[in-house]
């Protein structure tokens, strides 16, 4: 076994164990953190793969900024942690047929890729063309076949935005909100007065 392989199996390993840390942790702030720490071990099998644009997007923009967000959508949602474990048990066989239903997925695509071996070491073959590049090959993919999914997931992605700011944004009991429109039509005579006093005399 070459070092690659040793080194793809160890980082899948790390990887699986994240996942499952994801999961099965009781503190959201936690699960986020193993989530990052997911993301940061899918960069380094895809480095390994030879798709260093792909390794880069996933440690800029999932661990740089989604992270993040989540981060910031976890702190001021004040969720109650005791009260969601109450429903977990409720919600466990919704949650085993979802899995079996991904695991499926995942292996109708593994069978379906094993069918089209030789389209894929056409694939290879053309990237160890001089002057190929992973990059524009994936990006006149992007803009072209999957032009329509693409677009699809943007949309998606925008309305996960507006849903944590709707929900950042509901009112809570004791909690002061700003209100923007007041403080803009706001006149001074509201706001100052002008108090006349009589001067000292001096003893």
């Amino acid at each position: 076994m070459s070092i690659p392989e040793i080194l793809f199996y160890a980082f899948a390993a790390v990887l699986v164990v994240a996942a499952i840390g994801v999961i099965t942790a009781r503190n959201p702030v936690h699960a986020a953190l193993f989530l990052v720490f997911a993301f940061f071990n899918s960069a380094v099998l895809w480095l390994l793969m030879e798709a260093e644009f792909l390794a880069i997007v996933l440690a800029l923009v999932y661990v740089g900024a989604v992270m993040v967000l989540f981060l910031f959508v976890v702190m001021m949602l004040d969720i109650n942690v005791a009260q969601m474990r109450q429903g977990f048990t409720r919600y466990a066989p919704l949650g085993i047929v979802i899995a079996l239903i991904v695991v499926a997925e995942i292996a109708s695509v593994v069978w379906v890729r094993s069918l089209g071996d030789e389209e894929l070491s056409a694939a290879a073959a053309s990237a160890d063309v001089v002057g190929y590049n992973n990059t524009r090959a994936l990006g006149e993919l992007l803009y072209s076949k999957y032009l329509y999914p693409f677009e699809v997931a943007a949309v998606i992605l925008l309305l996960a935005i507006v849903a944590a700011i709707v929900l950042t944004m509901r009112r809570r009991a004791g909690m002061k909100q700003q209100d923007v429109a007041r403080q803009v039509a706001v006149r001074a005579r509201d706001r100052v007065r002008i108090v006349k006093m009589e001067a000292e005399k001096e003893t």
